[in-house]
């Protein structure tokens, strides 16, 4: 072939090719014609306008959900008390579209679905018990342990009324009284204030240990029954030891008439019997000490002086007449009153304390003589000296007036009715014209 015959057929070549390309091009560009019509078809118009409808459906329903949850979730949180401090708006950007605002009222909505069970206590237990939230301790641990404890039904619930009221963030730490018949509204709010690390407590004179209980109780320190049984068998404490005036007690006793009166700082929950009764022991020790259970005109010494010094600040109301009723009581356990028969101090607290039960601790009868039917060896009107052991702790006049009474020769004493004063009188004769004046016959 010569050069100028494959020059043609190189042309004719290329020539072919373009064809070809621009062939192939007009094809394609027929095609997309061809689809794009197809989209105005009516069937395909149809099915994408339904897309367009079912996609405004379900945006129409997430703004429904989010106006009606933002309604509630604003009820909730208007509900709940709270306290703004320093610069910072608690309120602020609550209606912007974020992630936890969309968050927040997704667990609204969950929470109104169930919003009935919060009102529902655990159990019908009313007792109240400790509850202890340590510091840094999550929310989400805190509702598992009280549904573990019986406070809650249901800890994923309690758990999200917290996040949702915004309860959660405002729990302290520290110690609470809950009680089982609280509802999960009732228990999270008791949350959001812990009781003092130590509770100021004061026992005035002539307190016996069940009210020194009692009282212990209400001031959250330890519960009464566990305190009344270290006070009844102080032989069991730890500390018992410590005190020699404690190794004299006659066995079987108690540590009633030991607890010192006073006002004292305990510590909430106390951990151990020791770390309430130690301070009793203790302030004991300081204001009466060993000498103030020895000597004396009295004689009297130990338990028996702490066992008188009981029935006289039962007995007495004005300090000025301890010494004196006192001395009505000594004379007749030294058995120099005539006209009373014995040893019998018919000493009415006595009785009282035998009687006494939850609520009335000091019994009061309706007559002066059922003070002798009530059998009992705290009876003072049937057994003659002193009671097994102290009705109450006295405080320290008394102690000294059972110590060191008056001289006198009083074998009887009475109430006047004005302002806790007696009268006092040396034989039953005068002591029955007493009676007669002061309107007690």
């Amino acid at each position: 072939m010569s050069l100028f015959e494959r020059s043609t057929a190189g042309v004719d070549l290329a020539t072919t090719n373009r064809r070809r390309r621009l062939l192939t091009q007009r094809n394609q560009h027929t095609t997309a014609k061809v689809n794009f019509r197809g989209l105005l078809q009516p069937i395909t118009l149809i099915n994408f306008l339904g897309r367009l409808v079912f996609l405004a459906l379900v945006v129409g329903v997430l703004v429904g959900v989010w106006a009606v949850s933002s309604a509630h979730l604003q009820e909730q949180l208007l509900g709940v008390q709270r306290s703004v401090a320093g610069l910072i708006d608690p309120d602020a950007g609550q209606g912007a579209l974020t992630p936890d605002n969309i968050e927040k009222q997704v667990l609204a909505y969950s929470l109104r679905l169930r919003e009935d069970e919060l009102d529902i206590p655990a159990s019908t237990n009313a007792r109240q018990q400790p509850f202890v939230i340590n510091l840094g301790e999550p929310a989400r641990f805190v509702a598992s342990r009280l549904a573990s404890e019986g406070f809650v039904r249901d800890a994923d619930l309690f758990n999200l009324y917290l996040r949702v009221s915004g309860l959660g963030r405002r729990i302290q730490a520290g110690n609470f009284m809950l009680s089982q018949n609280m509802n999960m509204r009732e228990v999270a709010q008791a949350l959001q204030q812990a009781l003092e690390a130590e509770a100021l407590v004061t026992i005035p004179e002539g307190f016996r240990a069940e009210e020194i209980a009692d009282r212990l109780a209400a001031n959250n320190v330890m519960e009464a029954e566990r305190f009344l049984t270290a006070v009844r068998q102080p032989q069991s404490l730890s500390i018992f030891q410590d005190y020699d005036f404690l190794q004299e007690l006659p066995p079987g006793a108690s540590l009633e008439g030991f607890l010192f009166p006073d006002t004292y700082r305990f510590p909430i929950f106390a951990s151990t019997p020791e770390l309430i009764i130690a301070p009793f022991l203790d302030n004991f020790v300081r204001r009466v000490g060993t000498e103030g259970l020895t000597g004396g005109r009295s004689g009297l010494r130990g338990q028996d002086l702490i066992n008188l010094a009981a029935i006289v600040e039962r007995e007495a109301v004005q300090s000025d007449e301890r010494p004196l009723i006192a001395s009505v009581y000594i004379n007749r356990l030294n058995n120099v009153c005539a006209d009373v028969g014995g040893r019998y101090l018919q000493a009415d607290p006595t009785v009282q304390y035998a009687r006494g039960v939850p609520g009335n601790w000091w019994w009061k009868p309706a007559s002066v003589e059922e003070y002798g039917q009530i059998q009992s060896p705290y009876n003072t009107y049937l057994n003659q000296g002193l009671p097994p052991g102290p009705i109450a702790n006295p405080g320290l006049n008394a102690i000294e007036a059972a110590q060191n009474p008056a001289q006198t020769a009083y074998c009887f004493f009475l109430g006047t009715g004005e302002d806790g004063r007696h009268v006092f009188a040396q034989t039953l004769a005068e002591h029955q014209q007493n009676l007669q004046i002061y309107g007690y016959q």
